[in-house]
């Protein structure tokens, strides 16, 4: 039997941001860990999507993410915050630093939208040419993919 209410609070995740994240009324995810309702094996499978974490998302789709990033002008292609620091959980987003040049700027605008799309999940990507002195804890967590 699946328990889904488990593995919920496993993946440290409400019952209000685990509908959210899956789509879903929170008043159908209560009934389906409740067993008050069925769950179909559709159902489960995308709620369980919901609960993977963005550095799982990225680890799969590590080179897709790369040739999107570049295929729009960027390079060097690093990520921050809590996927850096191994602490992301299903709710958090990801946060990429990237090299974009002055010529490849309009073709990059499309890029985090893209990525979202592709990794299931909500992308920051910030410019390291835009980066002043009071970013400098970007540049000292980020790390190459």
């Amino acid at each position: 039997m699946v328990d889904l209410r488990a593995e919920r609070e496993r993946a440290g995740l409400t019952q209000a941001r685990l509908a959210e994240l899956a789509g879903i009324a929170p008043s159908n995810l209560s009934a389906y860990e409740s067993g008050r309702r069925p769950a179909s094996a559709a159902m489960i499978a995308r709620i369980r999507r919901a609960m993977v974490r963005p550095s799982e998302r990225l680890r799969d789709k590590r080179d897709e993410v790369v040739q999107l990033i570049a295929r729009n002008g960027g390079t060097n292609p690093r990520v921050f915050g809590s996927v850096a620091r191994g602490t992301d959980t299903p709710a958090s987003d990801l946060d990429l630093l990237v090299t974009v040049s002055p010529d490849a700027a309009w073709t990059f605008v499309s890029t985090a939208r893209e990525l979202s799309e592709l990794l299931g999940v909500h992308v920051d990507v910030l410019s390291d040419g835009g980066l002043r002195e009071k970013h400098r804890g970007v540049l000292d967590e980020a790390v190459p993919l």
